[in-house]
């Protein structure tokens, strides 16, 4: 029997005898080295033999498995690693059949240890780079496995751990030979993209939850390496940045479909790590794919809880930060679009208590306060997104956003559906809001280029309103987009000071831009200002800002010219305190004197005018004595000390124009302007305020027409310039502006109180005029072509041109060509 048992064994293939050599007779003493030696040379000197030696040491490995010799198992698997790490030629691909035949059934097996084995197997075969491609190779089943292994539930939390951090390497395994292998089945398609993506979440979030309970440093430093959430997130990163431009989508989006089936986005924390590891990981020209795809995301849950779309609010207001830079084109107004759009439905859903707008039994109630923490963190996102833009791109956002703030009776489209004249309204605010938020730390050289007509006439006419919040946001954002030296905070709190230079305030000089932009708006930002201060509705917060805008502009836009507009526009402001004619009521009137009291003061020690200080001066401290209601520290306080009444205010606590016109014309300051008082010139967007007269917006054009109204024509002397002349002029100058003031009045008197009729009549004649002037001009210039055959007589004895035609002219020889 034996004779016959070594007759068969010498006549085996020799593949098989070096094959059972590397096996000792006792598994625990592992490998035999030498023998192995030995079957490696075969497989190198006779590569044809690789597919044989794979095929019979899997037939081996699959018996050792049915009869639990584990040991042998690992023997074998050892002895696999061996020869593919050894052997690299055309014949690989038939061995890796056979490798992975047994990869696949030891990850089969419900033994732990085994599926760590087959798993780390396959890990160092995924980092072999193969010489020949395979075309028939699939990995589907080691997808599904590997994923399997990720969520595993085994009892012992060690041996747990272990069987997850496998299937998270196995997975990246998978990731890494075909990746970069087109010939493979495509990883990128979302049958594989959904059991990868959610199994990494999954394994990232569960870390989480072990960190939260805080381990020992000691056990913390030794299980740093073997943290499945760190591992986790290498391989996680590692997908990632291996996504092209068209694997992007697939890649993303299980992992929405994955926070929405778990109700991760209420949470947030997680999310946001989530999309975090997504911005940094990818190329950063892919970054507006993942920004569209959230967009789109929240677009789809525009019906979904309040926490839900500021989950995602939140993360996009992270991942928009980060992509910034890289996001070109229209990617940047599509964000502002879509959150504009996110931010129109909350008002709607808020007022309205319902997401179908309608209160059907089983409709969905709505939590207003969820709604309001929506639109502030939708107006903390667009204020975080803008804040990364350049200035050009920034400008074009405000001016987009400008265009969606409706305006009743201008854009009626805009107003809010279902909502009413409260949804306007509150639409208003919060679009206000992302512009304060938008303009915040706004820096430009160019005022005229950065904030265009287009932007700030509408932005100004929402400060004629009768609601005081929009006419504050209004003067924030005035107030962001002036301050370019950081001066704001040193203008929060309304004083006389003797001293500015506490202030510490940064004063560059007026450039040329700026010159130019308060030449083109300076008026109007005076007279909304002057509007401002008349609204009873204004409280402590708007004369505050009213102050900083009028020291901002003195500071940052200030020439000699808005110097004095500066300076008779405070002083219209007393004289406004002083009238009872707008009946405006005492704290506003003692706020307005407070106001002019505390921006004279601020205005004289910044032209260092000695006199001109002396004199605010002086009158400050009359009014400390006899009228400390007339000064900012007991108007602008928690509990102003305000007078009964105001009939007594006349005499030194008064600030006199006289004075101020004749210490700052001793400066070199134009005297005449000065001596000017100043009248606010009203507008056509005086429409927004309810209260403006037919007579006060018109009045724009009393100006005009007494500077060309044919009467001053008429008296206008056509007289020799002599010197008796200009003398005579100088003389009688200011009589002549007395008479030029006068005419002006009655001017505006008569558009105020003349019937409709007159008016009317009075502009027809205008109208006339011009068309019959109009008509001798064309006369004059309208004439038929010269003849060269002359005139000819007509039956009255006057001379009349002829017409001939060009072809019967006849020209001189030398005319001819």
């Amino acid at each position: 029997m034996y004779a016959v048992c070594g007759c068969c064994g010498a006549l085996r293939p020799r593949y098989k005898r070096l094959v059972d050599n590397i096996f000792p007779e006792d598994p625990e003493d592992g490998l035999v080295k030498a023998n192995m030696e030995k079957l490696t040379f075969y497989a190198l000197s006779a590569p044809e033999k690789l597919d044989r030696i794979g095929a019979y040491l899997s037939e081996r490995l699959s018996r050792d498995v049915a009869r639990h010799r584990y040991g042998y198992v690992c023997i074998a698997m050892e002895a696999l690693d061996q020869l593919l790490m050894a052997c690299h030629c055309q014949s690989i691909n038939l061995f890796v059949e056979s490798f992975l035949k047994m990869v696949r059934k030891l990850l089969e097996s419900d033994k732990p240890n085994l599926q760590i084995l087959g798993t780390n197997s396959f890990v160092k075969f995924a980092n072999i780079e193969e010489d020949t491609a395979s075309y028939h190779r699939s990995y589907d089943f080691f997808v599904s496995r590997f994923s399997e292994m990720c969520h595993s539930s085994y009892e012992d939390p060690d041996i747990r751990t272990k069987i997850r951090m496998a299937g998270i390497k196995g997975l990246q395994g998978v990731v890494r030979k075909t990746v970069n292998d087109e010939l493979q089945a495509n990883i990128w398609d979302p049958q594989h993209m959904d059991k990868i993506v959610p199994s990494l979440l999954f394994n990232l979030q569960s870390g989480e939850r072990t960190e939260s309970r805080s381990p020992s440093p000691l056990q913390a430093s030794e299980k740093e390496k073997e943290s499945p959430m760190e591992l986790t997130e290498r391989c996680f990163r590692e997908l990632l940045g291996r996504a092209a431009y068209g694997n992007i989508k697939n890649a993303v989006t299980p992992v929405l479909m994955h926070l929405d089936n778990h109700s991760l986005w209420e949470g947030k924390s997680f999310a946001v790590r989530c999309f975090k590891i997504i911005m940094y990981s990818i190329q950063s020209q892919h970054s507006h794919l993942v920004i569209q795809q959230l967009l789109g995301h929240l677009d789809a849950n525009s019906k979904n809880s309040a926490t839900v779309r500021a989950g995602i609010v939140e993360v996009l207001l992270e991942a928009a930060a980060i992509a910034a830079s890289g996001s070109v084109g229209p990617t940047v107004l599509e964000v502002f679009n879509t959150l504009l759009r996110q931010l129109r439905l909350s008002v709607d859903y808020e007022l309205t208590g319902t997401y179908d707008g309608n209160t059907n039994i089983g409709t969905k109630i709505i939590k207003a306060h969820e709604e309001r923490q929506l639109q502030e963190a939708v107006i903390r996102t667009i204020g975080s997104f803008a804040n990364t833009l350049p200035t050009y791109q920034r400008s074009e956002v405000m001016l987009f956003i400008m265009g969606k703030i409706p305006v009743p009776g201008v854009h009626p489209a805009l107003t809010s559906t279902g909502s009413g004249p409260e949804g306007t309204r509150m639409i208003q605010i919060m679009l206000l809001k992302s512009l304060v938020q938008v303009t915040a730390g706004f820096q430009t050289t160019n005022m005229l280029t950065a904030l265009p007509s287009s932007f700030l006439e509408p932005l100004l006419s929402f400060s004629l309103t009768e609601d005081p919040e929009v006419r504050l946001l209004v003067l924030q954002i005035l107030l962001s987009l002036i301050d370019r030296h950081d001066n704001r905070p040193k203008f929060a709190n309304i004083s006389s000071i003797s001293d500015i230079s506490m202030l510490k305030l940064k004063v560059d000089k007026c450039s040329r831009q700026d010159n130019l932009f308060m030449k083109k708006h300076g008026q109007q930002l005076y007279r909304h200002i002057y509007l401002g201060c008349k609204e009873q509705s204004s409280g402590r917060q708007h004369y505050e800002s009213l102050f900083a805008l009028l020291g901002l502009l003195s500071v940052e836009l200030a020439n000699e010219e808005v110097v004095v507009d500066l300076i008779r526009l405070a002083l219209a402001l007393q004289d406004l305190a002083l009238s009872t004619d707008e009946g405006l009521p005492v704290y506003t009137r003692c706020a307005v004197h407070a106001l002019a009291a505390a921006y004279l003061n601020l205005i004289c020690q910044l032209t260092t005018v000695p006199a001109f200080c002396q004199h605010i001066h002086e009158v400050i401290e009359v009014r400390q004595k006899n009228t400390p209601y007339l000064l900012p520290e007991d108007v602008f306080v928690d509990n102003p000390k305000l007078a009964s009444s105001l009939e007594k205010v006349e005499g030194d606590v008064l600030f006199l124009q006289s004075k101020i016109t004749e210490v700052l014309g001793g400066s070199g300051y134009n005297t005449e302007r000065l001596a000017t008082p100043y009248v606010p010139q009203y507008t056509d967007e005086d429409r927004l305020s309810k209260r403006k007269s037919i007579g006060e917006t018109i009045s724009l054009q009393v100006e005009v027409e007494s500077r060309n109204s044919p009467e001053k024509e008429e008296r206008t002397p056509a007289e020799e310039i002599t010197f008796e002349t200009l003398k005579n002029a100088i003389v009688d100058s200011v009589g002549m502006e007395e008479q030029e003031r006068e005419r002006r009045r009655q001017v505006v008197e008569k558009f105020q109180k003349a019937p409709f009729e007159e008016i009317a009549a009075h502009c027809g004649a205008r109208a006339s005029m011009l068309q019959s002037k109009l008509n001798q001009i064309f006369e004059i210039t309208i004439r038929p072509p010269p003849s060269p055959s002359g005139t000819i007589s007509s039956g009255y004895g006057q001379s009349q041109s002829r017409s001939v035609p060009i072809y019967e002219m006849k020209f001189p020889d030398l005319c001819v060509y």
